[in-house]
C-alpha cells in the first residue's frame, strides 16, 4: 500500500461513487486471508491501514490468560501488562508483528485486485441502475452474434439479449445490423444486470408510433390498446384529444409515411389503425375492420358480444386461421361471434317458430 493507491482510492470515490472506507475495508479482509493462507496456519491476524499515508501494519490477536496452552492465541497476564498495566485476563492484546518480506508484494497485489473488483461492482450496479425501471422503453442496438437462438445485442455499455419468444417469426439478424427493441425485463445477478429485449411485444409497435407521430408523442394523439402477432398483424386503437386532429390521417402520415416506417421497422407486418369508441359496440365494430360490420349486440355483464355481418364479408370479418376476430376481442377485451346475415335470419326464425 502506498500514497499513489490512497489518491486512486479518493478519485474512485468521486468519479465513480465507491465510497474509499468500503474499498480500504475490503482490502483489509482480503489482506488478512492473504497472510493466513501464505504465511500462517493461525487465523488470528488482523491489519490495520493508516488512511494518510496508506501504510499498514499486521497484528496477532492473543487472549490473556493466567497459563497459556497455545502460543498463536495466548498470551500471560504477566507478558500483556509489560506491553500495557491496564491489561486483564481475558483482554484481546494486538501483537504487532512484522511481515514477511514477500508480503509487501502481496499486499500490493491485493489492494489493485480488490480495487479492480469494487470498479467492476460499481459499474456492473450504475448499468443495472441505469435500466432499472425502464421496462417498455425502446432502444437501437446493433446485432453482435446468435447463441443457441438468443440474439445478442449491443446496447453501448452492455449486450441486450432477445429470446427465441421475443423475435418476430422469420425475422433473420445479421451481425451488424441496427435494430430497435423494447425493454421487457431488468435483472440484477451476481455478473451484473442484464437486459432482456423483445422485438414481438405490442409495446414495441406503440414505441414506434410514439417515435413517427409527433401528435402521439405529444399527448394530443392517444393509444388506447394494441393487439400483435408478430410477423403478422397488429391492430392498434388510437383516439384523439382534440377534435380538430384526425388520429387516423395523423398516424398513417402523408402518403403513408408514417405508418411505411413502422412496417419496414417490423418485417412487413400488417398494421390496422382503428378508431377507439367509448361505446363498446362502436368500438367492436371499428376493430373487426376492414370488414363491414352491419350491426353489433353487446351484453356488458357478460362483456360478450355478436357482430353481424353481410354474408360475403364473412371470412373477411373472421379472417385467416380466425385471426381478425382474435385480435379484435384482444384489442377490445371483449368476447365476440361473428355471424352473417342469412344466419341471423335463420336464428330469428328459429326463435318465431
Amino acid at each position: 500500500m502506498n500514497k499513489e493507491i490512497l489518491n486512486a482510492l479518493n478519485e474512485l470515490e468521486k468519479e465513480k461513487g465507491i465510497r474509499k472506507d468500503v474499498v480500504l475495508e475490503a482490502i483489509k479482509a482480503a489482506l488478512e486471508t492473504g497472510y493466513k493462507k501464505n504465511f500462517s496456519k493461525a487465523t488470528n491476524f488482523s491489519i490495520d491501514i493508516d488512511e494518510e499515508n496508506g501504510e499498514y501494519k499486521l497484528f496477532q490477536d492473543k487472549t490473556v490468560v493466567e497459563e497459556v496452552e497455545n502460543q498463536n492465541y495466548e498470551i500471560t497476564l504477566e507478558d500483556a501488562r509489560a506491553i500495557d498495566a491496564k491489561y486483564e485476563l481475558g483482554d484481546i492484546v494486538k501483537i504487532e508483528i512484522k511481515p514477511k518480506k514477500d508480503f509487501g508484494r502481496i499486499a500490493a497485489q491485493t489492494a489493485r485486485q480488490v480495487i479492480l473488483q469494487k470498479i467492476r461492482e460499481a459499474e456492473r450496479e450504475s448499468i443495472f441502475s441505469e435500466f432499472y425501471g425502464r421496462e417498455s422503453d425502446i432502444l437501437t442496438g446493433v446485432v453482435q452474434r446468435e447463441s443457441k437462438g438468443n440474439i445478442y445485442v449491443d446496447l453501448g455499455k452492455i449486450e441486450g439479449i432477445i429470446t427465441t419468444s421475443e423475435q418476430i417469426p422469420g425475422e433473420v439478424y445479421n451481425p451488424g445490423e441496427r435494430i430497435k427493441t423494447v425493454i421487457v425485463e431488468v435483472k440484477n445477478s451476481g455478473k451484473g444486470a442484464s437486459i432482456m429485449l423483445s422485438r414481438s411485444h405490442p409495446n414495441l409497435v406503440k414505441r414506434l408510433f410514439e417515435l413517427e407521430v409527433p401528435e402521439i408523442h405529444d399527448g394530443i394523439i392517444e393509444v388506447f390498446s394494441i393487439a400483435r402477432e408478430a410477423g403478422s398483424r397488429t391492430k392498434i386503437a388510437v383516439f384523439s384529444n382534440d377534435s380538430n386532429v384526425e388520429p387516423i390521417g395523423s398516424c398513417v402520415g402523408n402518403k403513408g409515411t408514417r405508418v411505411k416506417n413502422i412496417i419496414d421497422e417490423i418485417c412487413q407486418e400488417k398494421i390496422d389503425i382503428i378508431i377507439y369508441d367509448k361505446d363498446p359496440e362502436k368500438f367492436i365494430a371499428n376493430s373487426l375492420g376492414p370488414a363491414k360490420i352491419v350491426k353489433v349486440t353487446a351484453s356488458e355483464n357478460e362483456k360478450s358480444a355478436v357482430a353481424v355481418v353481410p354474408d360475403n364479408q364473412l371470412s373477411l370479418a373472421i379472417g385467416k386461421e380466425g385471426q381478425n376476430v382474435r385480435l379484435a376481442a384482444k384489442l377490445t377485451g371483449w368476447k365476440i361471434d361473428i355471424i352473417s346475415e342469412s344466419q341471423e335470419k335463420e336464428n330469428s326464425s328459429g326463435e318465431v317458430l
